[in-house]
């Protein structure tokens, strides 16, 4: 690749910056230009009822300022304007924006087409650059900035004359805001508001667009410091970002822009937009509410948001993206898995400060559900394994069993070169660990105590369909159990780790016991049992145990 054809992005040339010290305190003022940008970048635009409910989805979200398109540039974009207005469809709160070129009948066209509304955002803009004044305009500075003026004139004369009683709202951007030296941007911008005079009262919105992200965030950032500083009445003006993610820094641009001084964003659901895309202003949102900040945009149905975009855009959410992906809250990797199972089971405890780790926010405040945070595969491992298990059949492994059963879940998947769905694991680990009655199926016993701390114990046992007796004696049920077996088999088998919790709660309730048995060489075996009576249950698992000891080491039973 001949990378020598391309030139560096030149500094802004900042000698002290106060950016970097600051932090995001609370939401930008938002405008959704989903039914401007957003629509012009799809392959198949939305029609006219399309852009009706997504106008309407935006406004369920929160958003108080949309652009709604550019009314001049095609009947379909008219009609769209004149339908919000006619059928009412504007809430007394939120602001529709429309966007205009410095020409005198497509600013008439503009302000014809808001007609009756209530309040509208007339947005003006022209473009700025050393390349498109060079390229595409073939015009100097002073025709650029006459060009400008001109149509703010306009605009102001329109206002002036204007009887309708609509409150129009000023909004210059200098189109490729970030090709354009500064103090030319700023010179253009003053020379603007010198004719709408927010001094006056009347609201200005400057918008500084990145129309081609060409640099990193922090340049960014220093050029909006600059133009804060520059600008005319700052204290009566709001300083808008406008960032495109051709480098792929859109959300990093639009919060350290945030933190040198500007007041509002511009931006789209997802990102969606030319080339690469627009400032994404969910994630941004998201953001700022994993930082304790109120968005003022609700995102509480994620699942919802997804849908209605894809559905009105034909676009597809990438699974990994930020917030809104099938899997961003899912863990596939064991030590992840680990993690996070300890951390919820810590804000079970103590539920006021979200903290879990690999998760910065809680998803059920999206209205995700926990059952996919963990998922298995290969890469999983015991932690993954113990918290499916227990989130979703209250089933809590102890350590032992979940270090051999994890093996088992992930030895399967990476046979099959898939993960394993939850339903899956609990059938997997019920069909091999609990209640294993083949070949050995306890049938009765009969516990006598000896003295105060020994148990003699006789069963009944089948071995593969034979019946047999068995006694033995220990220092409790189950050590008296374990002679017994070790009796008649002539084994060595004790037990190495013992665990037992209810499944149910209530007179009807069941235990589940867990047990582990090592035949003292280093090996273990694991089995369970479930029993609404407590000593059957744990009888039933060390004969899972037992079985599983005879099949994995192929040992021949007589």
């Amino acid at each position: 690749m001949n990378f020598r054809k391309y030139r560096k992005y030149p500094t802004a040339p900042r000698t002290s910056r106060k950016w970097p010290e600051r932090q995001i305190e609370r939401a930008p003022v938002w405008c959704s230009v989903d039914l401007r940008d957003g629509n012009q970048a799809l392959e198949i635009p939305m029609d006219l009822e399309q852009k009706l409910a997504f106008f309407g989805f935006l406004v369920e979200t929160g958003f108080k300022e949309i652009e709604v398109g550019f009314p001049a540039a095609s009947d379909t974009e008219f009609a769209f304007t004149r339908a919000l207005i006619e059928k009412e469809q504007i809430p007394e709160d939120v602001v529709i924006q429309v966007l205009t070129q410095s020409r005198p009948h497509i600013i008439a066209k503009t302000f014809e087409a808001l007609k009756g509304a209530n309040k509208a955002i007339v947005h003006l803009y022209n473009s700025t650059s050393t390349l498109q004044r060079d390229v595409v305009f073939r015009m100097d500075k002073a025709q650029v900035i006459e060009l400008a003026v001109s149509g703010a004139k306009q605009m102001k004369e329109y206002v002036d004359q204007d009887t309708s009683g609509t409150e129009f709202w000023f909004e210059y951007s200098p189109e490729s805001f970030t090709g354009t030296e500064l103090d030319y941007a700023a010179e253009i911008c003053n020379a603007v508001m010198d004719v709408w005079r927010p001094d006056l009262g009347r609201k200005v919105i400057i918008n500084l667009p990145a129309t081609i992200e060409m640099s990193t965030p922090n340049v960014y950032a220093d050029q909006i410091e600059t133009m804060c500083e520059s600008l005319k009445y700052r204290d009566r003006i709001q300083v808008s970002l406008h960032p495109h993610n051709d480098r792929g820094c859109a959300v990093a641009a639009t919060e350290l822009g945030l933190m040198a001084g500007a007041d509002r964003v511009e931006g789209t659901l997802f990102g969606n937009g030319e080339r690469t895309g627009n400032a994404d202003i969910l994630v941004l949102g998201m953001n700022l509410f994993s930082q304790g900040i109120d968005p003022k945009l609700d995102f509480s149905h994620i699942d919802h948001v997804v849908s209605v975009y894809e559905n009105a855009t034909g676009m597809v959410v990438h699974p990994r993206h930020p917030y809104a992906g099938d899997l961003v809250f899912t863990a596939f990797s064991g030590s992840h898995q680990d993690a996070i199972n300890k951390g919820m089971a810590r804000i079970k405890e103590d539920s006021r400060i979200w903290a879990v780790p690999y998760l910065p926010i809680d998803p059920a405040d999206i209205g995700r559900t926990y059952e996919p945070i963990i998922r298995i595969n290969s890469q999983s491992g015991k932690g993954g394994v113990s918290y499916i298990l227990e989130q979703n059949y209250g089933l809590h492994l102890p350590k032992p069993v979940q270090q051999v059963f994890s093996l088992v879940c992930t030895r399967i998947s990476d046979n099959r070169h898939s993960e394993l769905l939850s339903r899956e694991i609990y059938e997997l680990f019920i069909n091999n660990y609990v209640n294993i009655v083949k070949p050995i199926r306890i049938d009765n016993y009969q516990e006598t105590a000896i003295g105060e701390t020994e148990v003699s114990l006789k069963a009944q046992i089948s071995v593969a369909g034979e019946e047999r007796d068995i006694e033995g004696s220990g220092s409790g049920l189950l050590s008296a159990f374990c002679s017994a077996l070790n009796n008649h088999f002539g084994t060595k088998l004790e037990i190495q780790s013992y665990s037992q919790h209810a499944l149910e709660r209530g007179t009807q309730s069941q235990a589940i016991t867990y047990v582990q048995i090592s035949n003292g060489t280093g090996e273990s075996y694991i089995g369970a049992g479930i029993s609404s009576n407590v000593s059957r249950s744990s009888l039933r698992a060390v004969v899972s145990a037992w079985n599983n000891y005879i099949r994995e080491t192929d040992r021949e039973i007589g």
